[in-house]
């Protein structure tokens, strides 16, 4: 018997409507998520960090704005605060360009910088409490978001 090959007008056995191949055994679905997930992290991280930066300088140009807690551990100036939200915000989003322009170290950086904008945050609770809890969930997704990913190395 020969093994001859499917005819022209026959499509192969694997195109049976699907329009593709069946992915290898070893093939991940998630793994084709995972880039698009540091996409949107650096877009988060880009959007996050220019916020952050408005919030400093809300800060540091009204005080008004922001609620006083009288007895807080971790008490510090609004204007020192609005200093800090204004730096670190301005690094989250570079480090969130740089990941955008697909540079590896801007992963692990953002990493760290996004850790840092998580502590910041909980301890500028009690000044902006609302917005300081919509900030820390949305680091902490972009911490998962550059942690789940592993690019393939190509040897």
């Amino acid at each position: 018997m020969s093994t001859a090959s499917p005819s022209p007008d026959q499509p192969p056995p694997w195109r049976s409507g699907t329009g593709a191949p069946p992915p290898p055994a070893s093939h991940n679905r998630f793994s084709d998520w995972a880039p698009g997930f540091v996409v949107f992290a650096g877009v988060l991280m880009l959007i996050n960090g220019c916020i952050e930066a408005f919030r400093g300088i809300m800060a540091i140009a009204d005080d008004d704005v922001f609620v006083s807690t009288p007895r807080y551990v971790f008490r510090f100036d609004l204007t020192g605060w609005g200093w800090i939200h204004l730096i670190i915000g301005a690094v989250v989003a570079l480090v969130g360009v740089f990941l955008l322009l697909g540079k590896n170290w801007a992963r692990w950086a953002g990493v760290v910088i996004v850790a840092v904008s998580i502590l910041e945050n909980f301890l500028a609770l009690p000044y902006y409490p609302f917005w300081s809890i919509i900030v820390i969930a949305m680091d902490v997704f972009i911490i998962w978001a550059l942690c789940v990913y592993h690019p393939q190395p190509a040897w």
